[in-house]
């Protein structure tokens, strides 16, 4: 006879999904989430691997869904430096450790080149680090970053082939690309155990739309408390949320101005933000201004406005 106590234990064990018929097989302890020779007692299936990567979703891997993937070469060469990643990074690490210290398998979704979690690797408190990302030729470079330090995966945000599997889930400027966006919190919640957060960062403000966002492919920014609504919608209680980029805000208006009148008389798109590299003194005063930012956020300052939204929410 299974008891209410038998139940509750189903419902807390980890667990890793077929991505073709769905049936749920125990992760034991010490093992990876998605391991490269898993495959279903269910139906057989076998995800196909590419250079020791786990392909759960290879008919979007390297298309042009929601981001373009040459776009990782180039963000490669400025992200160890550039004012934007680096506070940036600083800041979604600290406040990982500030509300799970305890956080022992952590999740970032859509994780790039591995730049974050290279930064939590550093730290060196986290037993488990993931990443995984629609795109094997970010996961390249992540590999080459992280060496054994986490297992990566490739796979589609809207469908984390786990359940009760993590502490925390992060997806950092990713689900702005993605038409669904609920559809990854839907996925995050049931991929985390009960008590476990989320931590997600977004560009912010709609007025603040430019041909930046047509570039990075952007679904859309959001209006200020669009993510909170949506969270709690999909079963998370927001623990903190702030307004991110706020002391670099009046440059950013600025430069939509700009490029708005530029448009008007010349037609010609600006380039992206993130590919144009800033002289090296600009570079440094920006970096000094937004890490005295995160500094401040960090310390539990919040910012009503600001070019990015940064959310902290449990799994309830």
């Amino acid at each position: 006879m299974t008891t209410l106590m038998d139940y509750d234990a189903m419902r807390t064990v980890s667990r890793r999904l077929c991505p073709k018929c769905g049936a749920a097989a125990v992760i034991d302890d010490n093992q990876p989430i998605w391991p490269i020779n898993f495959a279903c007692l269910n139906c057989g299936h076998a995800p196909m691997v590419c250079d020791g990567v786990p392909l759960y979703a290879p008919e979007l891997a390297d298309t042009i869904s929601g981001f373009d993937p040459k776009s990782f070469e180039m963000l490669a060469e400025i992200e160890d430096e550039h004012f934007w990643f680096v506070p940036r990074n600083r800041m979604l690490v600290g406040l990982i450790e500030k509300y799970f210290p305890t956080a022992r398998n952590v999740l970032e979704v859509g994780c790039g080149n591995g730049v974050v979690l290279t930064a939590l690797a550093r730290k060196g408190a986290k037993q488990h680090l993931v990443g995984s990302e629609l795109h094997p030729s970010g996961l390249v470079v992540a590999a080459q970053r992280m060496g054994k330090n986490a297992e990566l995966v490739q796979m589609d945000a809207r469908h984390i082939m786990a359940e009760n599997a993590f502490d925390v889930i992060g997806a950092f400027d990713v689900i702005e690309h993605i038409a669904e966006d609920e559809a990854v919190l839907r996925s995050a919640h049931r991929a985390l155990r009960a008590g476990g957060g989320l931590v997600i960062a977004v560009p912010q403000h709609p007025w603040l739309w430019s041909t930046a966002d047509e570039i990075a492919y952007h679904q859309r920014r959001y209006k200020r408390g669009e993510l909170e609504a949506k969270l709690a919608r999909n079963g998370f209680l927001v623990a903190y949320s702030t307004s991110y980029c706020a002391t670099l805000l009046p440059m950013m208006i600025i430069s939509r101005v700009l490029e708005r009148r530029r448009k008007k008389s010349v037609g010609e798109p600006k380039m992206s933000d993130l590919e144009a590299k800033p002289p090296r003194l600009i570079n440094a005063i920006l970096r000094s201004i937004l890490s005295f930012e995160v500094s401040t956020i960090l310390a539990g300052m919040r910012y009503p406005v600001g070019g990015s939204r940064v959310v902290v929410a449990i799994r309830r």
